[in-house]
C-alpha cells in the first residue's frame, strides 16, 4: 500500500480521480489548479511537502509531488494543514470544508468557488479515502 504522503500515493490518488465517473460528472465545471500543503510535524513529517493537482472538468490532467514551496504557492488554491490533519480528512474523520470554515484546514483563494463546486471537493475526500494507504506513522 502507497505510503501517504507519498509520490505512490499522488500517483494511486490520480488514477482514482481519472477513473471517477461520479467525480467527472460533479467537476465537469471546475477548473483549476489545487496545491495541497502538508505541514511539518515533529516526529512524524520532519519537512512540509507541496503536492500539485491540475484538475480540469473532471479529470487530473497532471500532478506532481514534492513541488518546491515557490511553484506550489502560485496554485489558484493552497490548502494547508499539519500532516494529522489531512489523515482525518483522508479518513472522513473532518469533512474539509468545515475544517476550511473552522480554520482547521486553512486555504488561500476564492472561498467561494470552492463552496460553488462543494460537491466535488467531497468526492475527491471521498476519492482519497478509497486509496489503499499506509499512513506514515502507523507502518
Amino acid at each position: 500500500m502507497p505510503l501517504f504522503p507519498g509520490k505512490d500515493w499522488l500517483k494511486a490518488y490520480v488514477c482514482q480521480i481519472n477513473s471517477s465517473k461520479a467525480y467527472a460528472e460533479c467537476a465537469v465545471n471546475w477548473e483549476g489548479d489545487v496545491t495541497f500543503l502538508f505541514e511539518a510535524e515533529p516526529l512524524l513529517l520532519p519537512d512540509p511537502i507541496y503536492s500539485w493537482l491540475d484538475l480540469w472538468h473532471g479529470k487530473c490532467r497532471a500532478a506532481r509531488y514534492d513541488v518546491p514551496p515557490e511553484e506550489g504557492d502560485l496554485a489558484q488554491f493552497v490548502i494547508r494543514a499539519p500532516y494529522s490533519r489531512w489523515k482525518q480528512v483522508i479518513r472522513r474523520e473532518l469533512d474539509p470544508v468545515r475544517g476550511m470554515m473552522q480554520g482547521k484546514l486553512k486555504v488561500r483563494g476564492d472561498l467561494d468557488v470552492i463552496v460553488r463546486h462543494v460537491k466535488a471537493a467531497d468526492e475527491l475526500v471521498r476519492i482519497a479515502g478509497q486509496v489503499p494507504t499506509t499512513f506514515i506513522d502507523e507502518h
